[in-house]
């Protein structure tokens, strides 16, 4: 038998970038994912994401000079993973926050390798991107969606505006962490699968990639904790998946051991859909603060600037970014945890490459038992025969 189907992992290839890892770790704000994850998730050969939201908040000045503090504490974490990493970085911005097109042109100057834009429709660049072109630009573009139809939109106006198209779509499903692109009814017992979702995807875009004569890859995430997860969606034509969750109880997640804690203790009844001060439900880890917040009850703060485009600061009951920043440094009192469905699978806080390892060994064993199938048939396997107990090999093979 031809165990070469075991040391073979398609890359993610978008543009003239090649992922040996087609895992793309998600970006977490505010404060969750900086340098130090993003670092580690692209030494261990996918694409480490910086999070840009309110990513100022870990400067001194934040509420006195926020846009300057953005920009320069997105400058300095792009840098600082650069030293640590000769692997792909990305930077996850918000097109809803309103210095988007500040920051989104650091991460330009920086040479960044991706940027995935989500929380609203890419459809405005800025004055960097219009000067030099698109084809002149070392950044790669993926818009990140919730529906086929929200990409179909990014691409036709890309199309017919720009004469371009992003490089790849991240397609992100009901069961994803944080703020949901999803109405609050959707997000109930009969949610629509992600597999559906990114089959559908695939269709639309594929109109474009012919068009341009250039392929897109669609990358799937929510909700994908284990490489038995990647392997099951990349059966419905992503090429690629996002991962958030898997990576926040690592060593080197950039956020407090207090908050890696909360998703260890999680049960999977914790996990629950709140309202958002910003308009959209969430997906987090229900605690005392979020407690208090379903009860009524309000958190005063004074907002120096208005962060979030969609935000009435003036009604909300707390400021989002503050109780997330308090969070990710500990003050669990003060703030609350977003999580993905599965976060309560997290049992240990570990590395970046036994996170990697594990999903690996759990790729490879379904890739390997449908190989079996494939190869021996299955009229001739009896029922009661597990196809992992086949591969005890598996964990000492040099895996890719």
């Amino acid at each position: 038998m031809n165990l070469n189907i075991l040391n073979t992992m398609n890359p993610l290839k978008i543009g003239n970038i090649e992922v040996k890892l087609p895992i793309v770790q998600g970006g977490m704000g505010v404060a969750i994912s900086l340098s130090g994850l993003a670092s580690a998730v692209a030494n261990a050969g996918g694409i480490g994401v910086i999070s840009a939201v309110a990513i100022g908040m870990t400067e001194p000045d934040y509420m006195k000079n926020y846009r300057e503090a953005n920009k320069r504490a997105l400058r300095r974490e792009i840098r600082k993973a650069r030293t640590l990493t000769d692997g792909v970085l990305g930077v996850n911005l918000m097109v809803a926050v309103t210095d988007y097109e500040e920051l989104l042109t650091v991460a330009l100057e920086e040479k960044i390798d991706v940027i995935i834009l989500g929380a609203g429709l890419p459809v405005k660049m800025p004055q960097y991107v219009t000067d030099k072109g698109f084809n002149n630009i070392h950044t790669r573009f993926i818009p990140k969606v919730s529906s086929a139809k929200a990409a179909k939109v990014i691409f036709s106006y890309w199309a017919k505006n720009f004469n371009h198209i992003p490089d790849a779509v991240v397609v992100e499903g009901p069961m994803a962490g944080g703020h949901l692109g999803f109405k609050k009814d959707e997000l109930q017992d009969e949610m629509v699968p992600l597999s559906k979702l990114v089959e559908e995807t695939v269709r639309e875009i594929s109109f474009f990639e012919k068009e341009f004569n250039k392929e897109v890859p669609v990358i799937a995430g929510g909700g994908i904790y284990t490489g038995k997860d990647m392997y099951k969606i990349m059966k419905h034509g992503a090429k690629g998946v996002k991962m958030g969750s898997r990576f926040v109880t690592t060593h080197e997640c950039d956020a407090s051991l207090k908050f890696k804690e909360t998703y260890i203790n999680a049960k999977k009844e914790d996990i629950v859909i709140i309202n958002s001060p910003v308009g959209l439900p969430g997906r987090a880890i229900k605690n005392e603060f979020i407690n208090q917040i379903n009860a009524g009850n309000t958190k005063p703060f004074k907002c120096s600037w208005k962060c979030l485009k969609s935000c009435d600061f003036r009604a909300v009951p707390y400021c989002i970014a503050q109780a997330l920043f308090n969070a990710a440094r500990g003050n669990m009192d003060e703030g609350f945890a977003f999580a993905g469905s599965n976060a309560y699978l997290a049992k240990k806080i570990q590395s970046v490459s036994d996170v990697v390892l594990e999903l690996k060994i759990d790729y490879y064993k379904m890739k390997y038992t449908e190989y079996i199938r494939n190869y021996i048939g299955d009229k001739v396997i009896p029922d009661r025969i597990n196809f992992e107990d086949l591969i005890p090999v598996l964990p000492r093979i040099k895996l890719a």
